[in-house]
């Protein structure tokens, strides 16, 4: 079972960032995670639910004109 869990590494090096940042996300519980003993281990799906909850979607000028209205 533990074959398919992602180390911290792991997620790092998914998410192009560094190890700390992964433990970061973690002590805030902003990344779903399971303690496997003492290690913190990550589920794909997790990593993958992570990475959706925080996409952004791209706006142009003109949207953003109709949402907002013209600032003088």
């Amino acid at each position: 079972m533990t074959d398919d869990l992602l180390t911290a590494g792991d997620v790092a090096a998914r998410l192009r960032a560094t190890p700390r940042f992964v433990r970061r996300l973690v002590a805030e519980r902003r990344i779903a995670y399971v303690k496997v003993g003492r290690f913190v281990r990550f589920e794909p799906a997790a990593v993958a639910a992570y990475i959706e909850a925080n996409r952004v979607v791209p706006t142009s000028r003109a949207e953003l004109r109709r949402q907002f209205g013209a600032v003088a």
